[in-house]
């Protein structure tokens, strides 16, 4: 089962986003590469999750709140 995705993760930079190791940037141990993959929020900025075919729904919004 793989890891829950952090939405909103405090320092992406520290981290690879490549796989569900999320190894540290300088300690990868995958080989998914010479350098780290950028978690979303690095390449698209705030407000990331909700682009997409299927976007993740705000806590309101899955409850009901419409």
């Amino acid at each position: 089962m793989a890891k829950k995705f952090p939405i909103h993760p405090a320092n992406p930079q520290r981290t690879c986003w490549g796989c569900d190791r999320y190894c540290a940037a300088d300690q990868m141990i995958c080989g998914n590469g010479t350098e780290r993959t950028q978690h979303p929020i690095e390449t698209f900025g705030e407000g990331w999750e909700r682009e997409g075919l299927d976007p993740v729904k705000p806590d309101e919004e899955a409850a009901g709140g419409r």
